[in-house]
């Protein structure tokens, strides 16, 4: 669980540097916010992407959130999709500090106590017997299932977030991100290990990795999309508590985790999730990051 939580940890950090850096690029390409067709979410944001590939800022972001996931691979082999998920909701504890750098201003009192609100999630999340669930062993029959409903779930968000205000468009798209990435957890976890149990070849073989690189690809992309319609804490909010809750969800029902089954338990759950949210809402509305968008050059 050490080395689980420790590389849980710098991942959450890599992938908030990433994002430092690759909002500061995406800011400089916004969107506009006319009406749109049904099609021009995905339009846009292939769009996007091929501007923000001539941008050195973004590359060096794209580079860090490599660094990222290869620090939460290293962690989900130690540690369930389900424990080492929540772990990088401390992205808003690092984004925080980072959105004030730019800006040369200090955090102020709200935002050290929404920092304060998600560390005591954490805690709780840990330190309460039975809330954060040990590994089991993979059912991929449930894992498939749970794919599918996770693309449908995107499928769905995506276009209902056309014609949205541009800071509730950009939440909707961080969560579509946040289910990708959470459904890329899933797949690192069973890809890695079995990289590892039956080689290189079996693995190309199998089903896995393709959803692996299918789900990574959309999760980036979506989360450059989101990053460049709101400001980075509360794109980074939105992703972060889909992320982990989506984890949970799909850990507890597809890799035979069980789940809180006592009274204590539930609370503890109930109370961390909470507590957790309640801060990132907070950083989210935070003054010091809900600053005027830059103008597209």
């Amino acid at each position: 669980m050490t080395l689980a939580v420790g590389f849980g940890v710098l991942a959450a950090f890599l992938f908030a540097s990433a994002a430092s850096l690759q909002q500061q690029a995406a800011q400089r390409h916004q969107v506009d916010d006319g009406p749109h067709r049904r099609t021009d979410v995905f339009v846009g944001l292939v769009r996007l992407i091929r501007r923000l590939v001539r941008e050195p800022l973004w590359l060096i972001g794209w580079v860090t959130n490599l660094g990222g996931f290869g620090a939460q691979a290293i962690a989900l082999r130690f540690g369930s999709v389900a424990l080492v998920q929540p772990l990088l909701v401390t992205q808003l504890l690092f984004a925080l500090p980072m959105a004030a750098a730019w800006q040369r201003r200090r955090p102020g009192r709200r935002d050290w106590t929404a920092a304060i609100l998600i560390c005591g999630g954490l805690v709780t999340f840990f330190a309460v017997r039975g809330i954060a669930p040990q590994d089991g062993e993979p059912n991929r029959t449930h894992l498939l299932l749970g794919c599918i409903v996770a693309a449908a779930a995107v499928l769905l968000i995506l276009p209902l977030s056309e014609g949205r205000p541009r800071l509730v468009r950009a939440t909707m798209i961080a969560i579509a991100a946040g289910i990708c990435y959470a459904v890329s957890a899933a797949m690192i976890k069973l890809t890695t290990d079995d990289l590892l149990a039956r080689g290189v070849l079996a693995t190309a073989r199998d089903w896995p990795g393709y959803v692996l690189a299918a789900s990574t690809l959309s999760g980036l992309v979506l989360g450059q999309g989101a990053l460049a319609a709101g400001s980075l804490p509360s794109a980074v909010a939105a992703m972060s508590i889909t992320n982990p809750v989506a984890s949970y969800l799909l850990g507890v029902y597809a890799f035979a985790v069980e789940p809180p089954n006592t009274a204590a338990a539930l609370v503890g759950l109930a109370a961390a999730g909470a507590l957790i949210a309640f801060g990132a809402i907070g950083l989210a509305h935070s003054p010091l990051v809900r600053t005027p968008r830059a103008v597209l050059s």
